[in-house]
Parts: C-alpha cells; sequence; structure tokens
C-alpha cells in the first residue's frame, strides 16, 4: 500500500486500531527510493518538507510521528508566564500532507531492523526504507533523581515535553498557596534546550511576583555553571530580587532526592517542604535510538557533514538525540541540521548536488517583559565533529530599547521557524 495525501487521514485512524495478526509492509509499490522520518519535531518535520520539495516527487517520503498535535518546547515557557496561548505553539501536520506530499503517519514506531532496512510500527506494520532518519528527541536517564521516574510526572512534572505536561506546571504555579515554594532540579549537562531551565524560572517568577510576591524559588543544580548565567543572575537581581535561590554543586546541588508523596526535595541531605517540585533529569537520545542499535553511550555519534549515523550510514540521526560536537540541543540546532541531512538524503538518492555543511544557531530567553537574550553562533562539519566558527551573545547592562528589539526578534524567528518546519 501506497500512502498518498487523500489516505492521510484515513491511514491516521488505521494505526490506533489494535495490531493486525501479521504486519503489513506500506510503500512497495512506487519504484521510487523511500524515505522514512521518525519525529515530527524541528529535526524530523524540516526534513521531511525539504526532502519532499525540493526532490519534486521524485523521493516517497514517510513522516512517523505519534502526536496530531505538536507543541514546540521553544516558546513553551512563555506559554507558561502568560505570554503565550497553548494554541499559539501548537501545530499540525495537515499542510505536509496535503500540500507536499509527505506520508505522515500518526503511530509510535517501535523497532528497527536495519538488516531488511525496515521500521516496525506499534500498530502492526512495517516501512522499508532507503534512508531512515531519526528525530526522536529526548528520553530520561532511568533513576538520575532518586525518588522520581515518569510514574510520578503528575506530582512533579518535568514540562520538558510540551503540551500537558506544560499545562500541568501552569496550573500548579498558579494553584500555589502565598509564601509557598517551587523548587526545580535542574539536569545536568548536556540537555535540550529549550524549554531552557534557567528561563523557566524567569517565567515562573514573572508569575509569581504579580500573584504571589513572597513565594520563594529554589534551584537545585548540579552544575558549576550554565548558559547566559551572568545575564540571568543580573536579570533576577533587577526583576525578582530576593526570591530566587541557586544551590549549585559546591553547596549539594548535585546531591538531592525527592519525595512525590511527601512533596520534599533534600539537598544534600537537608530536606524542604515545597508546594511544587519541577523535576528536570538527565536526558538521553529518544528511545527508537536504542532500539536501532545507534548510540554511544546516552546519544546517537554522527558524521557531521551529512547526519549519518556513525553506526549505520543509512541512517541519519538529528537534533536533540545526537552526539554531534558543539551544537546545542535546540529547536534551531535541529532545523539547521535537518536542512543538511535532506541535502545529502536528496544527493544519496537522487543524485543531486550536495553543498558543504554550514549550520547555525541562537537561543532567545526572555527574562521579564520585552527583557530579551540571545546567544548563538555559526558552525562547520569537520571529520571529527561539527565545529563552532564564532559566536555572539547579549551583555550584561544593555539598554531597555535593545532587549525589546531582541524579544521582538525572537517572535519573528518562531514564526519563520514554524513555517519551515510545517509549512
Amino acid at each position: 500500500m501506497t500512502l498518498n495525501r487523500r489516505k492521510f487521514l484515513g491511514v491516521a485512524a488505521a494505526t490506533t486500531a489494535a495490531s493486525l495478526s501479521a504486519p503489513q509492509v506500506w510503500g512497495m509499490s512506487s519504484g521510487k527510493p523511500r524515505v522514512v522520518i521518525v519525529g515530527g519535531g524541528a529535526g524530523g518535520a524540516t526534513a521531511a518538507r525539504y526532502i519532499a520539495k525540493d526532490s519534486k516527487g521524485a523521493i516517497d517520503v514517510t513522516l512517523v510521528e505519534p502526536s496530531r498535535t505538536y507543541y514546540t518546547c521553544f516558546f513553551s515557557n512563555l506559554y507558561m508566564a502568560g505570554f503565550r496561548t497553548l494554541d499559539s505553539i501548537a501545530h499540525t501536520y495537515g499542510t505536509l500532507a496535503a500540500d507536499y506530499g509527505i506520508n505522515v503517519v500518526h503511530d509510535w514506531a517501535v523497532g528497527v531492523d536495519r538488516d531488511a532496512k525496515t521500521v516496525s510500527l506499534a500498530g502492526g506494520h512495517t516501512l522499508p526504507y532507503d534512508r531512515l532518519i531519526l528525530s526522536p528527541g529526548i528520553d530520561f536517564v532511568d533513576g538520575a533523581v532518586p525518588g522520581w521516574d515518569v510514574t510520578k510526572q503528575n506530582k512533579m512534572p518535568h514540562a520538558y515535553k510540551a503540551g500537558s505536561q506544560s499545562e500541568l506546571l501552569k496550573k500548579q504555579i498558579e494553584s500555589m498557596p502565598q509564601g509557598g515554594t517551587y523548587a526545580m532540579v535542574a539536569p545536568p549537562n548536556p540537555f535540550r534546550c529549550p524549554p531552557g531551565p534557567y528561563e523557566r524560572i524567569s517565567m515562573v517568577a514573572h508569575v509569581l511576583k504579580e500573584k504571589n510576591p513572597t513565594a520563594k524559588i529554589i534551584i537545585a543544580d548540579p552544575k558549576a555553571k550554565f548558559s547566559k548565567q551572568a545575564l540571568f543572575q543580573d536579570g533576577w537581581s533587577r526583576h525578582y530580587d530576593g526570591m530566587i535561590e541557586w544551590v549549585g554543586p559546591d553547596f549539594g546541588g548535585g546531591n538531592v532526592e525527592v519525595n512525590a508523596d511527601e512533596m520534599t526535595l533534600s539537598i544534600d541531605g537537608e530536606v524542604t517542604k515545597v508546594d511544587v517540585c519541577n523535576v528536570i533529569p538527565a536526558m538521553k537520545a529518544g528511545r527508537i535510538c536504542e532500539m536501532a542499535g545507534i548510540n554511544e553511550g546516552n546519544w546517537a555519534p554522527v558524521n557531521g557533514h551529512t547526519m549519518q549515523s556513525r553506526i549505520d550510514e543509512n541512517i541519519h540521526v538529528l537534533g536533540d538525540a545526537t552526539n554531534q560536537g558543539d551544537m546545542p540541543k535546540s529547536g534551531f540546532s535541529a532545523n539547521s541540521q535537518a536542512k543538511v541531512a535532506a541535502m545529502a538524503v536528496r544527493g544519496a538518492l537522487t543524485g543531486s548536488k550536495v553543498f558543504p555543511a554550514k549550520f547555525s544557531n541562537t537561543c532567545w530567553s526572555l527574562i521579564d517583559s520585552n527583557d530579551g537574550v540571545k546567544v548563538g553562533a555559526s558552525y562547520q562539519a569537520t571529520d571529527e565533529k561539527i565545529a563552532k566558527v564564532d559566536g555572539f551573545i547579549s551583555k550584561v547592562g544593555e539598554d531597555a530599547d535593545l532587549r525589546q528589539r531582541t524579544y521582538e526578534e525572537s517572535l519573528g524567528w518562531y514564526a519563520g521557524i514554524t513555517s519551515d518546519m510545517f509549512g
């Protein structure tokens, strides 16, 4: 069965049914090279669109994504503070299917057979591929925070996969008792950003300053330093003086334990009762990379020239899941890497020209109303890694007009990147 845009809705519904007694193989009859992409975020959706658009129908493109509505992690912190609505960070896949002819399958990828070059779906179907692109984002390292696992996420949310977790954490923050305590267990490096932990602290403080000004915020952090630290700490002192306490590893920030039933946080043995506890554990590549056998440790190593797995040249890996070098695990990075991978895939399957890989990234953060900061860099591929070429960062003491322009720049970027992803 070959999927096309007219069959998109029917196939999406079919994949939610019970598994068939024998797997059905899709995509066998077109005669075109086949690309399967797992994960419909900044990496996967961008790669699907660029391969379909630029190959002009010469490649069959199938995008596997379990969620019908995708909520961007970037700007999800702004939703929690009321600067965005949930609908404004929600996106669907209809344009990719209708305008670009991408076969969008809403199902879970549950296995990869690298020898047969097939992807197995939870609904019982099998997708053959000539090239496979994995962009699954992150999962959490089991046992990373003593006392916490995903069964505790409704009491102590991570809100690191945007959507219902974001809604839950927002509601918990707004329901805190007057003078209560919000605690965050920050993740070790490397971690997905956005939704950046320190922008989140800023947005939580923004809400509490207005609704609960005597509340306290505690950050238990295993890292001795973090990105844009001077900018955040300067902003916290200007906007939220006395509200935020950052506890680094020198004071026990790396020795934490939580109890979701008692709603307590222990830092270096000192137990504190908290009202909200946002636990962000250590991270690893989305599980499908482990299933495919392409990880080394917690991440999937790639060749930066093409984003090909260093373990299987028929698989490309994007975004958060990769071990690629100097780029941060951001949506902008994934979008940039997706374009390099799309070009490499088209070249391999159709003989089109492949240009040298170049990458860029900017990460914006909002500290308070119209107080925006940013950090970014350009990168190039070397044989060893994706290497930073040059960079920039906002400076402490910038005037209010510049900070407002930085924030407005981020709004334009959001509109542009989501259009680039979803059409």
